[in-house]
This record gives C-alpha cells, sequence and structure tokens, in this order.
C-alpha cells in the first residue's frame, strides 16, 4: 500500500494514497502504525482525504491505531474522512471511540493541547 509519512516533531501525519481501506490493505496500514509508534512517534495523524471506502478489516486497523497510541499515552486523530467513511464509523458506533476532526490543521492544533494537558497533569503530579 502506498502512503506518506510527515514526521514533526511532535506528531506524524500517516496519509494512504489508496481509496479502499480493504482486507488486503489494513495489514500494512496496521503494520506502519505499529512501526511509527516503535520509533517514538507518540502522536499520530491519520490523514484518510484519499480514501473513500473502509471495510470492517479497515475499521478495525483503525480501532488498533486508537488503542496503541492511546496506551503509550499519545492521541490518535482521524482527519479528512469521506461521507461514506463517516457513515461507517457512525453505524459501528466508533464514533464515540475515535478523535475525528475535519481538517490536518484542527488535528496539529489537537495534539498540542493534548501534549499541553498531559504536561500540565504530569506537573501538578510532581
Amino acid at each position: 500500500m502506498k502512503y506518506s509519512v510527515d514526521k514533526h516533531e511532535q506528531y506524524t501525519i500517516l496519509k494512504p494514497e489508496t481509496e479502499k481501506l480493504d482486507s488486503a490493505k489494513s495489514p500494512a496500514l496496521k503494520s506502519e502504525m505499529v512501526t511509527l509508534q516503535a520509533e517514538g512517534c507518540k502522536n499520530l495523524i491519520l490523514d484518510l482525504s484519499a480514501v473513500k471506502y473502509v471495510d470492517s478489516s479497515g475499521l478495525s486497523s483503525l480501532l488498533v491505531g486508537n488503542r496503541i497510541y492511546q496506551e503509550a499515552g499519545g492521541i490518535f486523530i482521524l482527519t479528512g474522512i469521506s461521507d461514506h467513511v463517516a457513515k461507517l464509523i457512525k453505524i459501528s458506533q466508533l464514533d464515540s471511540v475515535l478523535n475525528i476532526l475535519q481538517k490536518v490543521e484542527e488535528a496539529v492544533d489537537a495534539v498540542f493541547l493534548h501534549e499541553l494537558e498531559k504536561d500540565l497533569k504530569n506537573s501538578k503530579m510532581d
């Protein structure tokens, strides 16, 4: 599966360059998300603007990404989702589990807010 990776200090943007996130492509997405997290990426923004179709295995890969980044104390944000993908997420009741924002810029702001909140929480514990 083709995708682009844009690494920054506080976050990484992963953008699959495929129209379908299905059983043929979702294992590669899972693998890339796990690899990025293992390499030290704390916060991931998954830009799905090219994706027009997602099946159950695609949804599963999104949940895997969400889980591994949350467990590591980071944040996992979906952005650029199509109407079809949004409907599927809503039908699956994953809209209450996943962080979904319209634009990459909003997701970047959310990452910085998450990091600030985490720093404040940690400084109160000291």
